[in-house]
């Protein structure tokens, strides 16, 4: 231990230089300080003989067996030689120069017994009658409990500085705990124990001093009367001092425990959150059974206090983190299942709708998945997901019993409830060779029927929890509805489809003299029924008939009247003489029907073609159509100007016969309004004038119509881009063959 510092007091401390005093004085500062706080001792010769002290000097060095006079102080208290406060004394008696410490720090005692203490304190010479130092008299207050409160103080903002900036709990209370233990003038070894959330059991957090097999030992104990120290202050929520553990009953349980630990007294008091909610417990344990002072319950407190703010924080911090992770969770789930949504809808393919539920839920939910849907009264394996190929060919080789009770697909099947298990699925599969531990089969449900399952196999120390289910449960259930859109379009497509294609020419009909080329799109997804229609068929005399038109609307309603068009049409042309005749008829049949078949007006172009060694004779009428194109051999592209009314408004029809010859290799083109009116993404249409260049800057045309669809088309979608096509669009084209051909 160091010495007491000789450093000088500052001026204003400085004692004035000392002036003879009797021996009445000397008696007057012995009453002085008799009962003072203060300690006076009064030490003659060189020496330092101990003449006179009063009772705070006996206490402050030491107790009962230093309480005594006429003994060199040296001799008396030996520790002060080596500090040099006996050297101290020597230069004062010898100078005859006061001396002035402050918080000089003594260590008084020996062994076992010493103790570390503070004194403000005067060394000043006592003159006598001549001038002549005939002593010192010793003056002091001891400081060593404002040391120890400076050092508490210090202590104690560090550890709330600790706590503002959010230090990790454990090292908050092992810093707290290892700065009572210094601060204590008396061995003291520091615990701290966390409640459980629900209080009803203590948890380790801090006790650097204790041996780690004690440590360990009450970690965990539960809360109760009776249960040592600890137990019983957080069961009571107040403190609990056990000053002799050997004889206490609160530590019958653990007095071995105690006594390999080397504790005799535990002191232990609950730290409580403001509301009054247990947090756990503060223990201070001792090596002898000992009672504690006022002093010590107020530590506990304060410090009690000061674990319970860092532990309200800790909890609050990880209430926060807890929220923001749960937050987060939530986030991840809504994007999963929105970005699986967006998968299993990204196109109209029922198949192809399961095989992305499969992929979505590995290994996302699960480690392996399967899909099956029941077809025919079969069960049918329609989508697997695994990591390996392997394993993936090992399920798909699994195929489920419909009717079996012992499969897990089969009863979710029958039940439309979904099935859990901490097992390998019921009934023979390839589970031992994949490792499977337990399942989720969850049903694929359509207006409460199932439809299919979903299976999802854990493997390992995977396990489904109730959180992994619902989240299955819920992509099972958009996955489902997906599936039904896909398959109502699926079939709505082949209906639409079907009837579409009962309205248009199954096969092109092979015509002498020419070649015959059709094209045919639907606006949209092709779920409706269009109105653009076109026919060709065949009259007595060699010569064929050809019609291509446009009814208003779509649906049902247009592909009755479609029929009603193209049959009236082929009905009547083998009865008339000329296509006037024939679309007059196919107006009048416009005008008579019921009116819940439809009222929307018609529009048409209705020809009739005759081979002959030039060429086709064409004899055609418009009946306010778009209007046909001529197509010559050079490139040169003709307008086939013909006037004419639409049809079904009224029962006049007022058509002009417009002939024309082709000639070989020259062709003529019929087209609906969907081509000329498709847009761009602008909103501007195609146009006329853009069709006829397109026309015209093709290539060199054979005697081949393909070729003419092929440039038409191509500059429409060149044109419109990725812009849907909003109406149908329909084109017939006619070319002359060479005699030879």
């Amino acid at each position: 231990m160091t010495g007491v510092s000789g450093r000088r007091a500052p001026r204003s401390a400085q004692v004035p230089t000392p002036r003879a005093v009797d021996s009445g004085t000397e008696d007057d500062l012995r009453a002085l300080f008799g009962d003072s706080m203060a300690v006076f001792a009064s030490l003659a010769g060189p020496a330092h003989m101990l003449e006179a002290a009063n009772p705070a000097f006996f206490a402050a060095i030491g107790g009962p067996e230093r309480t005594r006079t006429g003994v060199p102080l040296g001799r008396l208290m030996p520790e002060l030689v080596a500090q040099g406060f006996i050297g101290l004394l020597d230069r004062v008696y010898r100078t005859g120069k006061a001396h002035v410490g402050r918080n000089a720090r003594v260590i008084l005692g020996e062994g076992e017994k010493a103790r570390e203490a503070f004194f403000d304190f005067t060394y000043e010479p006592r003159l006598d009658g001549g001038g002549n130092v005939m002593g010192v008299r010793v003056i002091g207050v001891e400081t060593t409990q404002v040391q120890h409160a400076q050092r508490l103080t210090a202590e104690h903002r560090a550890l709330l500085e600790q706590i503002a900036r959010q230090a990790p709990l454990p090292e908050v209370l092992e810093g707290m705990a290892r700065a009572i233990e210094e601060l204590a003038p008396e061995e003291v070894l520091v615990s701290v124990l966390l409640a459980d959330a629900d209080g009803g059991h203590l948890r380790h957090g801090a006790a650097p001093s204790l041996p780690d097999f004690y440590n360990r030992a009450i970690d965990g104990i539960a809360t109760g009367e009776g249960v040592g120290s600890c137990g019983t202050a957080a069961h009571r929520r107040r403190p609990v001092i056990v000053t002799d553990i050997a004889t206490d009953p609160f530590w019958d349980d653990f007095r071995d425990l105690a006594g390999k630990a080397g504790v005799a007294a535990c002191w232990s008091t609950p730290i409580l959150a403001r509301d009054g909610s247990l947090l756990g417990t503060f223990a201070m344990y001792h090596r002898t059974p000992r009672t504690p002072r006022e002093a010590d319950l107020a530590l506990a407190r304060v410090f009690a206090d000061t674990a319970a703010l860092a532990i309200e924080r800790h909890r609050a911090e990880q209430a926060r983190r807890a929220a923001e992770a749960r937050e987060q969770a939530a986030r991840d789930d809504l994007a999963f299942l929105l970005n699986a949504s967006t998968a299993l809808s990204s196109d109209l393919d029922a198949p192809q709708t399961l095989n992305r539920l499969a992929t979505a839920c590995v290994p996302r939910l699960a480690p392996l998945g399967t899909v099956d849907v029941v077809e025919g009264g079969r069960v049918r394996r329609v989508a697997t997901a695994a990591p390996t190929r392997h394993q993936q060919d090992l399920l798909a080789s699994h195929i489920p019993v419909y009717d079996a009770a012992d499969d897990a697909v089969a009863r979710v099947l029958a039940s439309g409830v979904t099935e859990v298990a901490r097992r390998t699925p019921s009934g023979p599969g390839p589970w031992h060779e994949l490792g499977v531990t337990g399942y989720v089969c969850l049903p694929l449900l359509d207006r409460g029927t199932a439809f299919g399952a979903v299976t999802l196999l854990s493997t390992g120390e995977h396990a489904f929890d109730g959180h992994t289910v619902a989240l299955a449960e819920e992509l099972t259930r958009r996955a489902a509805l997906a599936a039904r859109n896909a398959r109502q379009y699926t079939h709505r497509a082949a209906l639409a489809r079907d009837l579409q294609a009962g309205l248009l020419l199954p096969d092109l009909p092979r015509v002498p003299g020419a070649k015959v080329a059709t094209y045919y799109h639907p606006a949209g997804e092709g779920l409706d029924i269009g109105g653009d229609f076109y026919d060709v068929f065949p009259l007595e005399g060699g010569r064929w008939a050809f019609l291509l038109g446009d009814v208003c609307g779509r649906g049902a309603i247009a592909a009755t009247t479609t029929a009603l068009v193209r049959h009236t049409a082929r009905a009547v042309a083998p009865l008339l003489s000329g296509p006037e005749a024939v679309v007059a008829a196919v107006n009048q049949a416009l005008v008579n029907r019921p009116a819940g078949h439809g009222t929307g007006f018609v529009t048409l172009v209705h020809g009739l073609l005759t081979p002959t060694a030039h060429g086709l004779d064409v004899e055609l009428v418009r009946a306010g159509h778009t209007m046909p194109l001529h197509l010559d051999a050079r490139g040169t592209v003709r307008t086939v100007d013909v006037p004419g009314a639409l049809l079904g408004i009224g029962p006049e029809t007022h058509l002009t016969a417009h002939r024309l010859l082709l000639r070989p290799d020259e062709s003529l083109l019929l087209y609906t309004d969907g081509i000329t009116e498709a847009r761009d993404a602008d909103g501007e249409q195609f146009g006329e004038e853009r069709l006829v260049a397109a026309l015209a800057d093709a290539p060199p045309r054979t005697a081949d119509p393909h070729h003419v669809i092929d440039a038409l088309t191509r500059a429409v979608r060149a044109f419109t881009g990725d812009h849907g096509i909003d109406d149908d669009q329909a084109v017939l084209v006619l070319t002359a063959t060479r005699p030879e051909e």
